[in-house]
């Protein structure tokens, strides 16, 4: 495409945007509601994938050495575990640091615990972790067939659970998103219909004077285009200042913590490029499907 013929359509799309200003607004502030839906489901949802990645880091097994095992069949028992395929590490823990850390969990209550220290009843404990953390309760199983193996913990019944709602709280902000994004495309496609219905009649006149279909859609796609980056402006803005406020306050209050959210930067610009790629997308998208399947030409 020529350089003159791609400014001319460029120069026709923008004054469309005028001449059918309310439309234009309507459009515009459609994509702008879908585009701030979207973005806040986005960070929640990526806030919540990083607090679950690092949960389901902490999922553990914990293997309780039977107290009939000696040395070598101890070093037996976790040469056995570190062999199998979905094992990431494996780390011994004697029992003596079992106590203090019993001991510590019980804060002052855990004094009384003191008592066992020079006849310590608990087990020394092999730590295991999984390179994938759905893994657990599959390593757990083949664990506890293993000899000297006397007890294998993961906190059964509570991680089935944790897997299960933090893959269903993903997979519904993902059907979330996608629908918005469809309802968005939908309302940017009417909005197209509509102008073309007004500009019919140039429509005609340019093919009559032997317009190519390409010569004619090119404007409209880009009318797409304009209202889909129009409408991701203020969404950006919004997130941009929003997540700003909230990571201010929040971030030293859960430094350390296991709900730490994601740092400002590059987040924030991550989102912002996104939301402003999916409004010049939706916006297309919109404006071809309706030049496609509407007037067919």
């Amino acid at each position: 495409m020529k350089a003159s013929t791609f400014s001319r359509h460029l120069k026709e799309s923008v004054k469309s945007l005028g001449r059918n200003g309310w439309m234009t607004f309507a459009s515009a502030s459609a994509v702008t509601v879908t585009l701030i839906l979207v973005g806040v489901f986005f960070v929640i949802m990526m806030n919540l994938n990083k607090v679950a990645s690092t949960l389901e880091q902490e999922v553990e097994i914990r293997v309780h050495i039977d107290v009939a095992a000696n040395k070598e069949d101890q070093i037996a028992l976790e040469k056995k575990i570190e062999g199998l395929s979905e094992v990431k590490t494996v780390r011994f823990s004697p029992k003596d640091e079992e106590l203090d850390n019993l001991i510590e969990s019980f804060g002052e209550e855990g004094e009384a615990y003191k008592l066992f220290e020079q006849d310590n009843p608990l087990n020394d404990v092999l730590v295991v972790k999984t390179k994938d953390p759905e893994d657990v309760m599959k390593v757990a199983e083949k664990i506890e067939k293993f000899d000297y193996a006397a007890k294998v913990k993961y906190g059964q019944g509570e991680v089935e659970k944790l897997f299960s709602f933090l893959n269903g709280a993903r997979n519904v902000g993902l059907v979330l998103i996608v629908g918005l994004l469809f309802t968005a495309m939908f309302l940017i496609s009417n909005t197209i219909k509509i102008t073309i219905v007004s500009r019919r009649r140039e429509i005609e006149i340019m093919r009559l004077v032997g317009a190519t279909n390409g010569f004619i859609r090119w404007p409209f796609f880009l009318e797409g285009l304009w209202l889909g980056v129009l409408g991701s402006i203020l969404p950006i803005a919004l997130i941009a200042i929003s997540y700003n406020y909230i990571y201010d306050y929040l971030a030293p209050k859960l430094q350390g913590n296991f709900m730490e959210i994601l740092e400002f930067s590059p987040f924030v610009y991550q989102v912002s490029g996104l939301l402003l790629l999916m409004g010049a997308l939706i916006g297309v998208w919109g404006s071809m499907m309706s030049v496609r399947k509407f007037l067919k030409i």
